[in-house]
């Protein structure tokens, strides 16, 4: 199982040009999975949070492409809070880590990398349940 050190902070390209920047993402180069889904949170109201599952299968990366926010993660047994505020760093988050995404910033933009398509069954919603998961291997 894995645990909340094997979530990584992982630095993606930046190209920098006089009329901006420019970051982009090959799947098993610069993250270690292929992409299979892409999609993004953004208006979340002042004090709410997202997330707040864990995952059986799939893998992800959370990018602040815009303002910033916090992600807790949750092995069962230690927990672990990291900032994401730079559009070029990305926060890898394996299998069988509860996660939630906390304090956003105003016009924060929450990019996620998935590893696999939605299915409802991949994803464990409740934490009594994810401990459950976690004691049963």
């Amino acid at each position: 199982m894995a645990n909340v050190d094997d979530c990584k902070l992982i630095s993606l390209p930046k190209e920098e040009f006089d009329e901006g920047h420019l970051t982009y993402v090959y799947d098993n180069v610069h993250i270690p999975f292929a992409v299979r889904r892409v999609f993004y949170t953004y208006d979340i109201p002042s004090g709410e949070s997202r997330g707040a599952h864990a995952h059986r299968h799939c893998h992800q990366l959370l990018v602040a492409v815009s303002g910033a926010f916090e992600v807790v993660l949750d092995d069962g047994v230690r927990r672990r809070t990291v900032m994401l505020n730079r559009p070029n760093i990305g926060l890898h988050i394996p299998p069988g880590i509860w996660a939630s995404e906390q304090e956003f910033s105003s016009c924060s933009v929450c990019l996620v990398l998935a590893s696999h398509r939605y299915e409802e069954s991949d994803y464990i919603r409740s934490y009594a349940d994810f401990l459950e998961y976690l004691k049963n291997g």
